[in-house]
């Protein structure tokens, strides 16, 4: 249930999504597709102010975790359908100058994508509060919608080329 993002890159990372559904930055599946530009603008500038933040400070890269969850909240968790944004996870993970490319392994064969597509992409994680077993452990959507019928599925491992 872990997909390596390996490479060209710095620091290659192993993600985890079977934790994510506790994660802050999970985003529910029917409210993936509609975030404004402001709020993706909003939400760049969280970003950097994070990122100068961690290197100013010096801070662990720990991710946000709910740390209290009301029990009506855990139940709505573990019902609903979540997506988690991947920019993320490539940019902890440094990809080095010169990579334009990710080849995503699935169990099927690779689907060779755009190192700004994937960056720019979702992957669902759990559907009805549960990990995705059949067809996981992910599946990976456009932030545009633009594949929301026919995602990538049984994706096991991220090359970056």
């Amino acid at each position: 249930m872990i997909v390596p993002i390996t490479g060209n890159v710095t620091y290659p990372i192993t993600l985890d999504p079977t934790v994510w559904i506790f994660d802050d930055r999970k985003i529910e599946f029917e409210h993936a597709f509609q975030y404004s530009t402001e709020t993706k603008e909003e939400d760049e500038l969280e970003k950097a102010s994070e990122r100068f933040n961690r290197e100013v400070y010096q801070q662990s890269a720990k991710p946000p975790v709910n740390r209290s969850i009301k029990k009506f909240e855990r139940e709505k968790i573990l019902q609903s359908t979540y997506v988690m944004p991947l920019g993320d996870f490539i940019d902890n993970a440094e990809v080095k100058p010169g990579a334009e490319n990710a080849t995503l392994a699935t169990e099927k064969g690779e689907v060779v994508i755009s190192l700004e597509e994937l960056k720019e992409s979702y992957f669902l994680f759990a559907r009805d509060g549960k990990p995705l077993t059949e067809d996981g452990p992910v599946h990976l959507y456009f932030q545009d919608g633009s594949n929301k019928e026919n995602p990538i599925k049984n994706i096991i491992k991220i090359i970056i080329n």
